[in-house]
């Protein structure tokens, strides 16, 4: 019998102290073989390239299914999200303790709402 290898998505994170704390506390925190962590805290002094280097690497990993960002630290990195048309990994934006989710600056919801006429939800 063929053994079938499965490659398992993990979620990757790029986010502020608090959302980091909370994802690993719920069990997402992973350093692979290449001792690649699957998450980026970002900080006062993380600058924009590091942020910029974690999301592209995070993309081109195997492992990695969905990627949550901070949606106040992809408006650091808006022309990366903006630009991105994969869907898997899929990128999502989510609040932070301090910075509310804007849905007008969501690049997915926009596109999702491109694709949708008003009047097929009627």
């Amino acid at each position: 019998m063929a053994h079938h290898q499965v490659k398992r998505k993990l979620i990757a994170v790029i986010g502020d102290e608090d959302t980091c704390t909370g994802f690993m506390l719920g069990g997402i925190g992973e350093i692979n073989q290449k001792r690649q962590p699957n998450f980026l805290l970002v900080k006062k002094d993380t600058t924009r390239a590091e942020i910029e280097e974690a999301f592209v690497n995070f993309m081109k990993r195997e492992d990695i299914g969905i990627i949550l960002i901070n949606q106040y630290i992809g408006d650091e990195i808006r022309h990366l999200l903006d630009q991105n048309t994969a869907s898997i990994p899929a990128v999502l934006e989510i609040p932070s303790k301090e910075h509310p989710y804007d849905p007008s600056k969501d690049s997915i919801l926009r596109r999702a709402k491109g694709m949708f006429n008003p009047d097929d939800f009627r």
